[in-house]
């Protein structure tokens, strides 16, 4: 025990001397490792500063601000791009609208080759849009992956589409030569059975019916062209009863008309005192008189409207023409279709029947005024209705002219003179006789034909269409 106390002891000593030897003021090592662990201290300081002075997000938010200004740019550009590709819409749209204005233009007056260059100009213009629209969807879509395959998809059918288009167009051709064969066969059909069956008027009937059940087979036959001559009669008869009814409330004197009527058919200068026209028959003479005026030319391909020979030049061609203008015509209201088209080759016929059949002291002496001549000598044509009634005539005698051109070959019309005798097999009489004079009780036997009152047919396969004719009796014409 004293020995580990006095060891003790020994060491306090041994502590106490090196103080002594060593002071604190010149105690380098402890300086210097002071100072080598304040500049540790310091560099840990320093970089602990110079992170808290540039912390991690700092670059990252440089990055996104980079990624901004590049997106700035980019959205700018495009912006530029996409007002560059609307002032070209808007261009494409003015140029379109330019040239739909002149495909109106070429409807009146009616100018084929500038109707053709419009058209072209306006479908350029629609295809230029088209091209614009897909560059526009192309810009949206950015490049997208999800967008590319629309973007290609797109730009292939824009290369595609005109090479559609002309399929289309072929596809049309042949719908129109089906269209012609199938006529054809009905035709070659209706001259088999007509041939074979020229004596059966009751089938001839059916199948007249069934032509105007279904305009869609029709074909320039026989048979239509009897069911449009009826057609030309009730639009005839409607047309005159009009025009009586005018010149009644007018106060004509009707029967003065009627021998003013007379002469005119019978090429005489001066009229008869007495008529040869039974009362309450005037309406015929009326009819007789504005059937002369609309069939008169009608044995050319123009009315002789112009010198047009196409129908010995080209007759297939002229005939496949004529049948088409039929169908298409058939179906349409001639004030509509004179509203669009007024100076066309049927506003040019109507202008020229209308100023043949109502001259200016009669349309005055109906009217009052000469209002209508006025527009009608002004290539207009005046929405009344007399003048609509007209207008259902004047398409009628178009129509059955248009058809009798069709037909291969075209039927011949003739017309009943005056004082000839009467022939049952090419005419009928308008006004029926109950009693039968002459031999053997048959009617016509005494009878001779006053005056015409609508023109006789005597078509291709030797069928004939009667003419309307006025019988008086012989001893007193």
């Amino acid at each position: 025990m004293a020995n580990k106390v006095s060891n003790f002891s020994d060491l306090i000593q041994r502590v106490t001397a090196s103080c002594l030897l060593h002071p604190l003021s010149s105690n380098g090592h402890i300086s210097d490792a002071r100072d080598g662990d304040e500049s540790e201290d310091d560099k840990y300081t320093t970089e602990d500063e110079e992170e808290e002075e540039h912390p991690p997000y700092v670059e990252t938010m440089e990055k996104f601000q980079n990624i901004e200004v590049k997106k700035e740019e980019i959205r700018t550009d495009k912006v530029i791009e996409m007002e560059m590709l609307l002032g070209e819409v808007f261009d494409a749209v003015s140029a379109m609208k330019k040239a739909y204005v002149s495909l109106q233009e070429a409807h009146c007056p009616w100018d084929q080759e500038k109707m053709r260059v419009a058209d072209v100009a306006v479908i350029s213009e629609l295809r230029r849009l088209g091209v614009l629209r897909e560059r526009f969807r192309r810009n949206v879509s950015g490049g997208s992956g999800r967008g590319d395959w629309r973007v290609g998809a797109a730009t292939l059918r824009e290369v595609v589409a005109p090479y559609e288009s002309a399929v289309d167009e072929l596809k049309q051709e042949v719908k129109a030569k089906d269209i012609e064969i199938d006529d054809l066969k009905e035709k070659l059909k209706s001259a088999t059975l007509l041939s074979s069956n020229s004596g059966k008027k009751s089938k001839s009937k059916r199948r007249i019916s069934c032509s105007s059940q279904a305009p869609v087979n029709m074909s320039p036959a026989p048979d239509l062209f009897e069911a449009t001559v009826s057609s030309v009669k009730e639009a005839s008869k409607s047309f005159t009863s009009l025009l009586l009814s005018l010149m009644r409330s007018a106060h004509w004197d009707i029967a003065a008309a009627v021998r003013s009527i007379e002469a005119a058919s019978s090429n005489t200068t001066t009229p008869t005192a007495d008529s040869i026209v039974g009362a309450n028959h005037a309406k015929y003479a009326l009819e007789s008189y504005v059937n002369r005026k609309m069939f008169q030319g009608f044995d050319h391909e123009t009315f002789y409207m112009d010198g047009s020979l196409s129908s010995l030049l080209h007759p297939d061609q002229h005939r496949r023409e004529c049948f088409t203008q039929y169908r298409d015509m058939k179906a349409m209201d001639p004030m509509e279709l004179l509203g669009i088209l007024p100076t066309c080759s049927f506003g040019n016929f109507c202008f020229k029947k209308y100023l043949a059949i109502v001259h200016p002291k009669m349309e005055e002496s109906l009217f009052g005024d000469l209002e209508q001549r006025r527009q009608v000598l002004a290539g207009n044509h005046p929405r009344s209705q007399f003048y609509g009634e007209f207008l259902g005539l004047a398409k009628a005698v178009w129509l059955l002219h248009l058809l009798a051109f069709s037909l291969d070959p075209p039927p011949s019309h003739f017309e009943a003179s005056n004082g000839s005798d009467f022939h049952p097999k090419y005419m009928e009489s308008v006004v029926k006789y109950s009693i039968s004079t002459g031999i053997g009780g048959r009617m016509g036997m005494g009878l001779v034909v006053g005056f015409p009152v609508s023109p006789g047919f005597k078509l291709g396969n030797g069928s004939i269409v009667k003419a309307r004719i006025y019988l008086v009796p012989k001893n007193g014409f």
